[in-house]
Protein backbone atom coordinates (compact mmCIF):
# COMPACT_ATOMS: atom_id res chain seq x y z
CA UNK A 1 0.00 0.00 0.00
CA UNK A 2 1.05 3.79 -0.66
CA UNK A 3 2.72 5.31 2.19
CA UNK A 4 2.09 8.89 0.95
CA UNK A 5 5.85 8.94 -0.78
CA UNK A 6 5.80 5.44 -2.29
CA UNK A 7 3.64 3.83 -4.20
CA UNK A 8 5.15 0.42 -3.22
CA UNK A 9 7.28 1.11 -0.44
CA UNK A 10 7.74 -1.86 0.62
CA UNK A 11 9.81 -2.54 -2.41
CA UNK A 12 10.97 1.09 -3.63
CA UNK A 13 12.27 0.95 0.00
CA UNK A 14 13.69 -2.38 0.19
CA UNK A 15 17.49 -2.40 1.44
CA UNK A 16 20.02 -3.48 -1.64
CA UNK A 17 20.73 -6.12 -0.55
CA UNK A 18 17.75 -8.07 -0.28
CA UNK A 19 16.65 -6.64 -3.78
CA UNK A 20 19.95 -8.24 -5.27
CA UNK A 21 18.80 -11.20 -3.61
CA UNK A 22 15.75 -10.62 -6.02
CA UNK A 23 17.36 -9.68 -8.62
CA UNK A 24 19.70 -12.75 -9.11
CA UNK A 25 16.80 -14.85 -8.17
CA UNK A 26 14.47 -13.35 -11.32
CA UNK A 27 17.34 -13.16 -13.74
CA UNK A 28 18.32 -17.14 -13.90
CA UNK A 29 14.82 -17.73 -14.32
CA UNK A 30 14.75 -15.37 -16.93
CA UNK A 31 17.57 -16.54 -18.96
CA UNK A 32 16.42 -19.91 -18.49
CA UNK A 33 12.97 -18.79 -20.22
CA UNK A 34 14.78 -17.02 -22.49
CA UNK A 35 16.75 -19.94 -23.91
CA UNK A 36 14.04 -22.17 -23.94
CA UNK A 37 11.23 -19.64 -25.53
CA UNK A 38 13.28 -17.05 -27.63
CA UNK A 39 13.92 -18.40 -31.01
CA UNK A 40 15.85 -14.88 -31.78
CA UNK A 41 18.27 -15.51 -28.57
CA UNK A 42 18.66 -19.26 -29.26
CA UNK A 43 20.21 -18.57 -32.51
CA UNK A 44 22.05 -15.24 -31.61
CA UNK A 45 23.92 -17.12 -28.91
CA UNK A 46 24.58 -20.18 -31.09
CA UNK A 47 25.93 -17.87 -33.80
CA UNK A 48 28.38 -16.03 -31.22
CA UNK A 49 29.58 -19.34 -29.14
CA UNK A 50 27.94 -17.79 -26.05
CA UNK A 51 26.56 -20.17 -22.84
CA UNK A 52 23.87 -18.22 -21.42
CA UNK A 53 23.70 -20.35 -19.01
CA UNK A 54 27.11 -19.12 -17.00
CA UNK A 55 25.21 -16.01 -15.83
CA UNK A 56 24.55 -17.02 -12.56
CA UNK A 57 23.65 -13.38 -11.31
CA UNK A 58 24.17 -10.13 -12.02
CA UNK A 59 27.48 -9.59 -11.95
CA UNK A 60 27.78 -12.50 -14.91
CA UNK A 61 26.02 -10.09 -17.40
CA UNK A 62 29.45 -8.70 -19.30
CA UNK A 63 29.29 -12.20 -20.39
CA UNK A 64 26.72 -11.88 -22.40
CA UNK A 65 26.86 -9.50 -25.73
CA UNK A 66 24.38 -6.93 -26.48
CA UNK A 67 20.83 -6.65 -28.20
CA UNK A 68 20.27 -3.85 -30.26
CA UNK A 69 17.71 -2.16 -31.90
CA UNK A 70 18.91 -2.89 -35.80
CA UNK A 71 18.52 -6.58 -34.33
CA UNK A 72 15.42 -6.38 -33.05
CA UNK A 73 13.87 -4.31 -36.46
CA UNK A 74 15.49 -7.53 -38.58
CA UNK A 75 13.96 -10.03 -36.35
CA UNK A 76 10.61 -8.60 -36.94
CA UNK A 77 11.05 -8.21 -40.75
CA UNK A 78 11.90 -12.13 -40.75
CA UNK A 79 9.18 -12.76 -38.55
CA UNK A 80 6.24 -10.55 -38.53
CA UNK A 81 4.43 -9.00 -36.38
CA UNK A 82 6.51 -9.68 -33.10
CA UNK A 83 9.66 -11.00 -34.33
CA UNK A 84 12.18 -14.07 -33.51
CA UNK A 85 12.28 -12.49 -30.10
CA UNK A 86 9.02 -12.68 -28.80
CA UNK A 87 9.13 -15.45 -26.25
CA UNK A 88 4.81 -16.49 -26.49
CA UNK A 89 2.72 -16.99 -29.23
CA UNK A 90 0.42 -14.20 -30.46
CA UNK A 91 -2.80 -15.90 -29.40
CA UNK A 92 -1.38 -15.11 -25.39
CA UNK A 93 -0.62 -11.21 -26.26
CA UNK A 94 -3.61 -9.15 -24.92
CA UNK A 95 -1.61 -5.82 -26.73
CA UNK A 96 0.70 -4.57 -28.97
CA UNK A 97 2.20 -1.41 -28.57
CA UNK A 98 4.77 0.14 -31.70
CA UNK A 99 7.58 2.95 -31.16
CA UNK A 100 7.42 6.00 -33.07
CA UNK A 101 9.78 4.98 -36.31
CA UNK A 102 11.06 8.14 -36.22
CA UNK A 103 14.42 6.45 -37.25
CA UNK A 104 12.87 3.80 -39.72
CA UNK A 105 10.48 1.08 -39.50
CA UNK A 106 8.41 1.14 -36.21
CA UNK A 107 8.77 -1.93 -34.01
CA UNK A 108 6.28 -3.59 -31.91
CA UNK A 109 6.02 -4.76 -29.12
CA UNK A 110 3.44 -7.09 -27.28
CA UNK A 111 2.60 -7.98 -23.50
CA UNK A 112 0.68 -10.38 -22.06
CA UNK A 113 -1.43 -10.47 -19.39
CA UNK A 114 1.51 -10.63 -16.66
CA UNK A 115 3.90 -8.03 -18.61
CA UNK A 116 0.75 -5.49 -18.36
CA UNK A 117 0.21 -5.73 -14.56
CA UNK A 118 4.26 -5.09 -14.36
CA UNK A 119 4.05 -2.28 -16.27
CA UNK A 120 0.99 -0.96 -14.37
CA UNK A 121 2.83 -1.53 -11.24
CA UNK A 122 6.51 0.15 -12.89
CA UNK A 123 4.19 3.13 -14.07
CA UNK A 124 2.35 3.77 -10.89
CA UNK A 125 5.35 3.98 -8.96
CA UNK A 126 6.81 6.42 -11.77
CA UNK A 127 3.34 8.71 -11.07
CA UNK A 128 2.89 8.62 -7.50
CA UNK A 129 7.02 9.52 -7.03
CA UNK A 130 5.66 12.65 -9.48
CA UNK A 131 3.08 13.68 -7.50
CA UNK A 132 -0.07 11.81 -8.88
CA UNK A 133 -2.20 11.23 -5.97
CA UNK A 134 -6.31 9.69 -5.84
CA UNK A 135 -7.48 13.24 -5.56
CA UNK A 136 -4.98 14.43 -9.48
CA UNK A 137 -6.90 15.42 -12.18
CA UNK A 138 -4.26 14.31 -14.70
CA UNK A 139 -4.36 15.68 -18.38
CA UNK A 140 -2.99 13.21 -20.85
CA UNK A 141 -1.09 15.38 -23.29
CA UNK A 142 0.72 12.52 -25.07
CA UNK A 143 -0.32 10.09 -28.26
CA UNK A 144 -3.05 7.75 -27.25
CA UNK A 145 -2.98 5.22 -30.38
CA UNK A 146 -0.21 2.40 -30.64
CA UNK A 147 2.17 4.63 -28.64
CA UNK A 148 3.56 3.05 -25.58
CA UNK A 149 3.20 6.23 -23.65
CA UNK A 150 -0.44 6.38 -24.08
CA UNK A 151 -2.90 3.23 -22.68
CA UNK A 152 -0.03 2.16 -20.22
CA UNK A 153 0.11 5.33 -18.49
CA UNK A 154 -3.77 5.41 -18.47
CA UNK A 155 -3.87 1.88 -16.68
CA UNK A 156 -1.26 3.38 -14.35
CA UNK A 157 -2.44 6.63 -13.18
CA UNK A 158 -5.87 4.68 -12.73
CA UNK A 159 -4.46 2.08 -10.76
CA UNK A 160 -3.04 4.78 -8.29
CA UNK A 161 -7.16 6.14 -7.98
CA UNK A 162 -6.41 9.45 -9.67
CA UNK A 163 -8.66 10.88 -12.54
CA UNK A 164 -7.66 10.76 -15.93
CA UNK A 165 -8.74 12.92 -19.45
CA UNK A 166 -7.52 11.10 -22.19
CA UNK A 167 -7.03 14.33 -24.28
CA UNK A 168 -3.84 13.14 -26.76
CA UNK A 169 -2.41 14.97 -29.32
CA UNK A 170 -3.82 17.38 -31.80
CA UNK A 171 -6.54 18.81 -30.20
CA UNK A 172 -4.96 22.08 -28.55
CA UNK A 173 -7.49 24.25 -27.87
CA UNK A 174 -9.87 21.18 -26.61
CA UNK A 175 -6.69 19.96 -24.07
CA UNK A 176 -6.91 23.94 -22.92
CA UNK A 177 -10.45 24.42 -22.43
CA UNK A 178 -10.86 21.17 -20.76
CA UNK A 179 -7.86 22.17 -18.18
CA UNK A 180 -10.29 25.14 -17.29
CA UNK A 181 -13.94 23.26 -17.84
CA UNK A 182 -12.53 20.06 -15.44
CA UNK A 183 -10.25 21.92 -13.13
CA UNK A 184 -7.39 19.44 -14.16
CA UNK A 185 -4.25 20.23 -11.61
CA UNK A 186 -2.05 18.06 -13.40
CA UNK A 187 -0.49 17.96 -17.18
CA UNK A 188 1.67 14.74 -18.75
CA UNK A 189 3.38 16.06 -21.78
CA UNK A 190 6.79 16.42 -23.72
CA UNK A 191 8.55 19.33 -22.54
CA UNK A 192 8.76 20.58 -26.12
CA UNK A 193 4.56 20.32 -26.14
CA UNK A 194 4.23 22.11 -22.58
CA UNK A 195 6.13 25.30 -24.29
CA UNK A 196 4.13 25.50 -27.94
CA UNK A 197 0.95 25.07 -25.07
CA UNK A 198 2.11 28.10 -23.82
CA UNK A 199 2.87 29.94 -26.16
CA UNK A 200 -0.10 29.27 -28.41
CA UNK A 201 -2.73 30.55 -25.76
CA UNK A 202 -0.17 33.41 -25.06
CA UNK A 203 -0.68 34.23 -29.12
CA UNK A 204 -3.84 32.69 -30.08
CA UNK A 205 -6.17 33.26 -26.58
CA UNK A 206 -4.38 36.08 -25.16
CA UNK A 207 -3.74 34.52 -21.79
CA UNK A 208 -0.91 33.29 -19.95
CA UNK A 209 -0.27 29.08 -18.73
CA UNK A 210 -0.05 30.12 -15.68
CA UNK A 211 -3.64 30.89 -14.99
CA UNK A 212 -5.15 27.41 -15.84
CA UNK A 213 -3.84 26.60 -12.12
CA UNK A 214 -1.81 23.73 -12.94
CA UNK A 215 0.18 22.45 -10.16
CA UNK A 216 2.73 19.91 -11.62
CA UNK A 217 3.83 19.53 -15.16
CA UNK A 218 5.15 15.47 -15.83
CA UNK A 219 7.76 15.96 -19.19
CA UNK A 220 9.31 13.16 -20.69
CA UNK A 221 9.63 11.18 -24.43
CA UNK A 222 12.74 13.52 -25.07
CA UNK A 223 14.92 15.26 -23.02
CA UNK A 224 14.45 18.38 -20.98
CA UNK A 225 12.14 18.22 -18.57
CA UNK A 226 15.79 18.12 -16.77
CA UNK A 227 17.75 20.46 -18.31
CA UNK A 228 17.68 23.21 -16.19
CA UNK A 229 17.00 26.45 -18.55
CA UNK A 230 14.22 24.22 -20.20
CA UNK A 231 12.85 23.12 -17.07
CA UNK A 232 12.76 26.99 -16.10
CA UNK A 233 10.94 28.08 -18.66
CA UNK A 234 8.59 25.53 -18.28
CA UNK A 235 7.82 26.28 -14.76
CA UNK A 236 7.84 29.83 -15.02
CA UNK A 237 5.01 29.56 -17.97
CA UNK A 238 3.14 27.27 -15.99
CA UNK A 239 3.47 28.44 -12.69
CA UNK A 240 4.12 25.18 -11.58
CA UNK A 241 6.30 22.30 -10.27
CA UNK A 242 8.33 20.39 -13.45
CA UNK A 243 9.13 16.94 -12.92
CA UNK A 244 10.82 14.61 -15.65
CA UNK A 245 10.19 10.98 -16.05
CA UNK A 246 11.75 8.56 -18.75
CA UNK A 247 11.35 5.01 -20.23
CA UNK A 248 11.88 2.94 -23.32
CA UNK A 249 9.49 1.52 -25.54
CA UNK A 250 11.29 -2.01 -26.27
CA UNK A 251 11.45 -2.57 -22.12
CA UNK A 252 8.47 -0.50 -20.49
CA UNK A 253 6.45 2.68 -20.74
CA UNK A 254 8.32 4.70 -18.15
CA UNK A 255 11.30 3.38 -15.69
CA UNK A 256 12.43 6.37 -13.84
CA UNK A 257 10.69 9.03 -12.29
CA UNK A 258 11.52 11.92 -10.32
CA UNK A 259 10.57 12.70 -6.28
CA UNK A 260 9.75 15.64 -4.89
CA UNK A 261 13.82 16.26 -4.16
CA UNK A 262 14.59 17.17 -7.57
CA UNK A 263 17.67 15.37 -7.53
CA UNK A 264 17.71 13.21 -10.61
CA UNK A 265 14.91 10.62 -11.45
CA UNK A 266 14.68 7.53 -9.51
CA UNK A 267 15.09 4.25 -10.96
CA UNK A 268 11.08 2.76 -10.23
CA UNK A 269 11.66 -0.47 -12.07
CA UNK A 270 13.17 -2.89 -9.04
CA UNK A 271 12.23 -6.45 -9.68
CA UNK A 272 11.43 -5.95 -13.07
CA UNK A 273 14.59 -4.45 -14.74
CA UNK A 274 17.97 -4.51 -14.47
CA UNK A 275 20.24 -1.66 -15.47
CA UNK A 276 24.14 -1.51 -16.47
CA UNK A 277 26.13 1.36 -17.03
CA UNK A 278 28.71 1.39 -20.24
CA UNK A 279 31.19 2.88 -22.02
CA UNK A 280 29.23 4.00 -25.79
CA UNK A 281 32.07 3.49 -27.74
CA UNK A 282 34.20 0.36 -26.33
CA UNK A 283 30.98 -1.33 -24.48
CA UNK A 284 33.10 -1.80 -21.62
CA UNK A 285 31.04 -1.86 -18.13
CA UNK A 286 31.29 1.26 -16.22
CA UNK A 287 30.40 0.93 -12.37
CA UNK A 288 27.20 2.31 -10.90
CA UNK A 289 28.57 5.08 -8.82
CA UNK A 290 27.71 8.55 -7.81
CA UNK A 291 28.09 10.57 -10.98
CA UNK A 292 29.32 8.45 -13.07
CA UNK A 293 28.48 8.81 -17.14
CA UNK A 294 27.48 6.48 -19.86
CA UNK A 295 25.26 4.78 -21.86
CA UNK A 296 22.26 2.90 -19.91
CA UNK A 297 21.25 -0.68 -20.79
CA UNK A 298 18.76 -2.62 -19.75
CA UNK A 299 18.15 -6.79 -19.20
CA UNK A 300 14.62 -7.91 -18.32
CA UNK A 301 14.14 -10.02 -15.42
CA UNK A 302 10.36 -10.58 -15.21
CA UNK A 303 9.05 -10.40 -19.08
CA UNK A 304 7.34 -13.04 -20.81
CA UNK A 305 6.09 -11.64 -24.12
CA UNK A 306 9.47 -9.85 -25.85
CA UNK A 307 11.82 -10.29 -22.91
CA UNK A 308 15.73 -8.37 -23.98
CA UNK A 309 18.82 -9.37 -22.25
CA UNK A 310 21.58 -6.25 -22.54
CA UNK A 311 19.28 -3.84 -24.54
CA UNK A 312 21.72 -0.80 -25.40
CA UNK A 313 19.33 2.07 -24.76
CA UNK A 314 21.89 4.88 -26.72
CA UNK A 315 20.51 6.79 -23.96
CA UNK A 316 23.54 8.96 -22.23
CA UNK A 317 22.87 9.17 -18.36
CA UNK A 318 24.32 10.57 -15.42
CA UNK A 319 23.84 8.63 -12.31
CA UNK A 320 23.53 9.15 -8.72
CA UNK A 321 23.49 6.65 -6.00
CA UNK A 322 24.03 7.91 -2.84
CA UNK A 323 20.57 8.62 -0.49
CA UNK A 324 17.65 10.33 -1.17
CA UNK A 325 15.53 11.98 1.42
CA UNK A 326 12.61 10.50 -0.07
CA UNK A 327 13.38 7.55 1.22
CA UNK A 328 14.17 5.25 -2.22
CA UNK A 329 17.31 3.01 -2.52
CA UNK A 330 17.20 2.98 -6.50
CA UNK A 331 19.78 5.42 -7.95
CA UNK A 332 19.04 8.16 -9.84
CA UNK A 333 19.87 9.61 -13.23
CA UNK A 334 19.41 12.36 -15.64
CA UNK A 335 19.34 11.88 -19.14
CA UNK A 336 21.85 14.09 -20.96
CA UNK A 337 21.13 12.79 -24.85
CA UNK A 338 21.12 10.32 -27.25
CA UNK A 339 24.79 8.49 -28.19
CA UNK A 340 23.51 8.22 -31.88
CA UNK A 341 22.67 11.84 -31.85
CA UNK A 342 25.79 12.95 -30.16
CA UNK A 343 28.10 15.13 -32.12
CA UNK A 344 31.85 14.84 -32.55
CA UNK A 345 33.57 18.30 -33.28
CA UNK A 346 37.47 18.03 -33.07
CA UNK A 347 37.44 15.20 -29.77
CA UNK A 348 34.34 17.30 -27.70
CA UNK A 349 31.31 15.15 -27.38
CA UNK A 350 27.99 17.54 -28.15
CA UNK A 351 24.56 16.51 -27.75
CA UNK A 352 21.82 19.00 -28.85
CA UNK A 353 19.99 19.16 -26.03
CA UNK A 354 22.87 20.92 -24.35
CA UNK A 355 22.60 23.48 -26.77
CA UNK A 356 19.33 24.35 -26.73
CA UNK A 357 20.37 24.64 -22.82
CA UNK A 358 22.79 27.28 -23.23
CA UNK A 359 20.23 29.01 -26.25
CA UNK A 360 17.47 29.11 -23.78
CA UNK A 361 19.17 30.61 -20.97
CA UNK A 362 18.90 33.96 -23.45
CA UNK A 363 15.18 34.19 -23.45
CA UNK A 364 13.71 36.32 -24.03
CA UNK A 365 16.32 37.63 -26.75
CA UNK A 366 15.57 34.33 -28.22
CA UNK A 367 12.56 31.86 -28.06
CA UNK A 368 15.15 28.76 -26.95
CA UNK A 369 13.80 27.17 -30.25
CA UNK A 370 17.52 25.89 -31.65
CA UNK A 371 18.32 23.20 -34.92
CA UNK A 372 21.11 22.18 -35.73
CA UNK A 373 22.14 21.53 -39.14
CA UNK A 374 24.24 18.71 -40.75
CA UNK A 375 25.78 18.53 -44.26
CA UNK A 376 26.84 15.11 -43.69
CA UNK A 377 26.29 12.06 -41.51
CA UNK A 378 27.75 12.29 -38.19
CA UNK A 379 28.72 11.87 -35.37
CA UNK A 380 32.21 13.22 -36.53
CA UNK A 381 31.46 17.19 -37.48
CA UNK A 382 33.93 19.40 -38.96
CA UNK A 383 33.89 23.33 -37.03
CA UNK A 384 31.95 25.55 -37.61
CA UNK A 385 29.01 23.29 -36.31
CA UNK A 386 25.85 25.16 -38.02
CA UNK A 387 22.60 25.93 -35.54
CA UNK A 388 19.53 27.67 -36.29
CA UNK A 389 18.41 29.83 -33.45
CA UNK A 390 15.26 31.78 -33.31
CA UNK A 391 15.02 35.30 -32.05
CA UNK A 392 12.40 37.10 -30.29
CA UNK A 393 13.09 40.30 -28.65
CA UNK A 394 16.32 41.45 -29.64
CA UNK A 395 17.22 44.95 -31.72
CA UNK A 396 20.65 43.82 -31.95
CA UNK A 397 21.29 41.06 -34.24
CA UNK A 398 24.96 41.26 -34.87
CA UNK A 399 25.68 41.29 -31.05
CA UNK A 400 23.19 38.46 -30.30
CA UNK A 401 24.73 36.09 -32.65
CA UNK A 402 27.86 37.22 -31.52
CA UNK A 403 26.55 36.45 -28.18
CA UNK A 404 25.62 33.26 -28.60
CA UNK A 405 28.48 31.54 -30.55
CA UNK A 406 31.10 32.84 -27.36
CA UNK A 407 28.64 31.14 -25.15
CA UNK A 408 28.50 28.04 -27.10
CA UNK A 409 32.39 28.19 -27.49
CA UNK A 410 32.94 28.87 -23.64
CA UNK A 411 30.45 26.05 -21.93
CA UNK A 412 30.89 23.18 -24.81
CA UNK A 413 33.75 24.06 -26.01
CA UNK A 414 33.23 23.97 -29.33
CA UNK A 415 32.97 26.57 -32.11
CA UNK A 416 29.52 27.26 -33.78
CA UNK A 417 27.93 29.38 -36.67
CA UNK A 418 24.68 30.76 -35.26
CA UNK A 419 22.19 31.52 -37.76
CA UNK A 420 19.36 34.06 -36.53
CA UNK A 421 15.84 33.74 -37.66
CA UNK A 422 12.71 34.99 -36.79
CA UNK A 423 10.51 33.26 -33.78
CA UNK A 424 7.99 31.43 -34.69
CA UNK A 425 9.94 30.38 -37.68
CA UNK A 426 11.15 26.74 -37.19
CA UNK A 427 8.51 24.01 -36.24
CA UNK A 428 6.76 23.28 -32.55
CA UNK A 429 5.86 19.53 -32.25
CA UNK A 430 3.40 18.23 -29.91
CA UNK A 431 5.67 15.21 -29.38
CA UNK A 432 9.30 14.49 -29.78
CA UNK A 433 11.18 17.27 -31.15
CA UNK A 434 13.35 17.42 -33.75
CA UNK A 435 16.75 19.44 -32.67
CA UNK A 436 18.85 18.21 -35.76
CA UNK A 437 17.91 19.05 -39.65
CA UNK A 438 19.87 16.26 -41.73
CA UNK A 439 20.45 18.33 -44.89
CA UNK A 440 22.85 15.65 -46.66
CA UNK A 441 19.34 13.07 -46.07
CA UNK A 442 17.40 15.48 -48.71
CA UNK A 443 19.98 15.98 -51.25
Amino acid sequence: MPDGTCFNPEVEKMPLEKLRQIENERLQQQIAYVMQNSTFYQQKYAEEGVDATRVKNVEDLPCLPFTDKDELRRSQEIAPPLGLHAAVPLEKTIRIHSSSGTTGRPSYMGITRRDFEIWREMVARVYYAEGVRPETIVIHGFGLGFFVGGLPLKDAIEHIGATFVPIGTGATERLITSIKDIGADYLTCTPSYAIFLAEYMRQNMGMQASELGIKRVACGAEPGGGIPHIRNRIAEEWGAVVTEGMGNADMAPVIFGECGESEGQHFCGQGFVYCELIDPESGALIPMEDEAEGELVYTSIERECVPLLRFRTHDHVKVWTGPCSCGRTSFRLRCIGRTDDMLLLRGVNVFPSAIKDVVTSFRPRVTGEIQVLLRKPGPSVDPPLEVKVEYDQDEDLPGLKTTLEKALREKLIFSAKVELIPAGTLPRFEMKAKLIERIYENQ
